[in-house]
């Protein structure tokens, strides 16, 4: 045990890892989501927003699938269909949002934050969404004089400037600027960013409150018309690696980021927590009292899994950002062996911590160009491939084990409790291809 920060940091690179590693930046085909399907885990956390996607019919499609939604369920997005006409000229595009937005808030009072999400850029859709957005918020706004206005905003989640999980992104980088400005005489206040199923926030709320940390804000908000108020004393930590956009955001409104691994597995977990703990000078013994129980059973959970983990080698292709830190656990907490990690996009200053704990003979690539990986998944022949839902069943023809990234996702997989469903998911597939051997 440390005598400064309580739990001893249990993950100590002996080198630099990947830290310094040498990036295989490729560009060409790409097999991933587009940002728009970030709204089938937004709508079900914000529960007073709506999300109106303005695109074609096959963006329509593409959500009801994708969301999986009940012919009984109301849920809280839609599609406005640009039809042949509007692309034509021959009808008002303003005046047809309009009508759209004043029908869809006549059915939905309650909604008090609505989303804008362009499918294409403005030059597509012959519709500029962001000015679209400022005309209505005007309108329906709180400052339109109504007492309990509806505020409108607006980002892109379309497939040409985003890529999956780049929408939630967009989203949370739309809400920075509306969030109050904290007073200069405020307290210290602890903001984590990035979406969370309501019971893994409630976990660490929990633990938060523990620890003694009681000022803590989440982004986004069950309730956005609860934003927490953001200022120089607001320090944030990221539950999710892929939010570039929202840092910056958040630092240009005066808070500062905390560095730490990602929340994934039991030292991430205890890292990320120890990040908030030095931030506001919590006492050593209180952290390990109240960190070590939920660790160590983090620690018997994932060991579940170890004999059946310990020593396969695992590909990431790239899909939701999600990849470095996920290596990083499956390295340092179950014994795998990355052979290739493949982001979409590798932000450096977020992965300060998580790089330098992957070995060094990890192959690092940023970007698809999905001829040449799937070339190299061949030549590697790794014991598990981590691959979107359109690669999995070829590379199972050609005998490879595939894991689908989408379900990494959608899955509670942040925390100590979800330590052992997390390193379950990558064993399953093993154990799915030994029984399917025998």
């Amino acid at each position: 045990m440390s005598g400064e920060t309580g739990l001893a940091p249990a993950i100590a690179p002996t080198d630099t890892g990947c830290a310094d590693a040498p990036v295989l930046r490729e560009r060409g085909q790409r097999a991933v989501f587009c940002g728009l399907t970030g709204i089938v885990w937004l709508h079900r956390k914000m529960q007073d927003a709506f999300f109106l996607v303005v695109g074609s019919r096959t963006c329509a499609h593409l959500l009801q699938s994708a969301a999986g939604v009940m012919i009984f369920a109301e849920p809280r997005f839609a599609t406005a269909i640009i039809e042949e006409r509007d692309l034509a000229g021959m009808a008002d595009c303003h005046d047809e949002l309009d009508r759209i937005v004043a029908q869809l808030l006549a059915r939905r009072p309650e909604i008090r934050t609505l989303f804008l999400v362009g499918s294409c850029p403005s030059e597509v859709i012959k519709l500029d969404l962001g000015k679209a957005a400022q005309r209505l918020d005007r309108t329906l706004g709180t400052h339109s004089g109504a007492a309990m206005g509806t505020r409108v905003l607006h980002y892109s989640g379309s497939g040409i400037e985003t890529t999956f999980t780049e929408g939630e992104d967009a989203c949370l980088a739309a809400l920075v600027p509306h969030m109050p400005a904290a007073s200069a005489g405020t307290a210290p206040a602890l903001l984590v960013v990035g979406t969370l199923p309501d019971v893994v926030e409630d976990q660490f709320r929990r633990l938060f409150t523990e620890l003694g940390i009681d000022q803590v804000g989440w982004l986004p908000a069950r309730q956005l018309a609860d934003l927490p108020a953001v200022g120089a004393h607001t320090r944030f930590l990221l539950a999710q690696p892929f939010l570039g956009e929202t840092v910056r955001a958040l630092q240009n409104r005066g808070a500062r980021h905390l560095p730490a691994l990602f929340p994934f597995g039991a030292e991430g977990t205890t890292e990320w927590l120890r990040a908030a703990a030095d931030a506001f000078g919590l006492c050593p013994m209180q952290f390990n009292r109240v960190v070590a129980p939920g660790r160590e059973r983090a620690k018997r959970a994932i060991a579940h899994s170890q004999d059946r983990l310990r020593g396969k080698r695992i590909t990431f292709l790239p899909d939701s950002q999600l990849e470095v830190p996920l290596a990083r656990f499956l390295s340092t907490e179950l014994g795998m062996v990355p052979v290739e990690v493949g982001t979409p996009y590798l932000h450096r200053e977020l992965m300060a911590r998580e790089l330098p704990l992957l070995p060094s003979a990890t192959r690092i690539s940023e970007g698809q160009h999905l001829d040449r990986q799937l070339d190299r998944v061949r030549a590697d022949r790794p014991d598990l491939t981590v691959c979107g839902l359109g690669l999995a069943n070829p590379l199972e023809a050609e005998g490879l084990s595939t894991k689908w990234a989408i379900e990494l996702v959608f899955s509670p997989i942040h925390g100590f409790d979800q330590a052992g469903d997390l390193a379950d998911l990558f064993a399953r597939p093993l154990r799915r291809r030994d029984v399917l051997r025998v």
